[in-house]
């Protein structure tokens, strides 16, 4: 989270990653905040994130309470049981484009201190006054000996805050100036968002109608476990239809968060999409059957996919890799089937097994 533009993201990546939780981490993550407050504005959580080993860990800021300056997802936010709706953005990135920037590393037997702001990002004002939880985001990927990231689950207690008064609805607003509707300056990128975007449906609609034609089969089992079908389909689905007017494609960056490795990233609150330089990079979907693999994860079609399953079905991003999607779907099926990475690497390896 962060305290300048008023998002959130969250974020997919271009590397396989080990099994989650794979084994204890050595982060431990505990929270601090005003009991009682009388407006939003007042809410203040400060994260501690404390690495209790005896080595240094890197780790991936992005989308973890260790984010003070992009603006991710670092809290669940509730009230008597109600998930508050999370109005921030969702990007998608390539890991291996990320620079040090990207990453935070804690010293041995140090802790990190990090301030939130929190009231742009969540519809408090749908709940009404009242006693909020916050539970952060705990699922940590750390730099490990193999130069890798794996993704570690901590255990962290939740914060509670009674607010009083002010829960009146805080508008997102851009880091630079606020347009109503942003176009392209370059046709060339105009273009290439256009032909992503009909591959990304494409892409979706093929998956989907496997999923109805074969089932739970052992692909559909290796990505989302024992998720229903309809599920899935629901969600491809609905990124298969996609057809609001209202909705945007665009290659500015307002909210300043094409930082490190950020290929694209959806405003939860808009559902506008917003695609950065990275993403002019990537390759179309035929690329599948000469000349990349379903685990580069640089179809630019399967980042089109992946945004709109934020901006249509509400995804998040629990993980990143196709690796780590299907050690997901077996260790976590909920969760892989909420997980936005898990759809794009489904459908891109179902292209490339009845398409190529």
């Amino acid at each position: 989270m962060f305290s300048l533009a008023l998002v959130t993201l969250g974020i997919t990546a271009a590397l396989s990653l080990a099994t989650p939780a794979k084994r204890a981490p050595a982060l431990e993550v505990s929270l601090t905040a005003p009991t009682d407050v009388h407006s939003i504005d007042d809410i203040k959580v400060t994260a501690a994130v404390t690495n209790t080993g005896s080595e240094a860990l890197k780790v991936l800021k992005y989308g973890t309470v260790l984010d003070s300056e992009l603006p991710t997802r670092s809290f669940t936010v509730s009230k008597d049981g109600a998930v508050a709706e999370f109005t921030g953005i969702k990007l998608q990135v390539d890991l291996d484009s990320l620079d040090d920037s990207a990453f935070v590393v804690i010293p041995a037997g140090e802790t990190i201190m990090i301030e939130h702001e929190i009231a742009p990002l969540y519809n408090f004002e749908a709940l009404g006054t009242g006693a909020f939880d916050f539970e952060p985001v705990t699922t940590f990927q750390v730099i490990e000996a193999d130069a890798k990231p794996h993704a570690y689950k901590v255990s962290a207690k939740k914060l509670t805050v009674n607010v009083k008064q002010d829960v009146a609805r805080r508008e997102l607003q851009a880091a630079h100036d606020k347009r109503a509707r942003v176009s392209c300056s370059s046709s060339s990128e105009s273009s290439f968002i256009s032909s992503a975007y009909s591959e990304g449906r494409s892409l979706a609609s093929i998956a989907a109608n496997y999923v109805a034609s074969n089932g739970a089969d052992s692909l559909f089992r290796s990505y989302f476990g024992s998720t229903s079908t309809s599920t899935v389909r629901s969600v491809l689905s609905n990124v298969a239809n996609e057809n609001s007017s209202s909705r945007t494609l665009n290659c500015a960056d307002p909210y300043g968060a094409c930082t490190s490795g950020v290929i694209a990233y959806t405003v939860t609150s808009t559902t506008n999409v917003y695609f950065c330089s990275l993403f002019y990079s990537e390759v179309t979907t035929s690329r599948l059957c000469s000349g990349t693999s379903v685990a580069s994860r640089n179809i630019r079609g399967g980042t089109v996919l992946h945004e709109l399953t934020h901006a249509t079905s509400g995804t998040v991003d629990v993980g990143y890799g196709c690796s780590y999607d299907q050690s997901l779907g077996q260790s976590n099926p909920r969760e892989a089937a909420e997980n936005a990475d898990n759809y794009n690497c489904f459908a891109t390896q179902v292209y490339q097994n009845t398409q190529c």
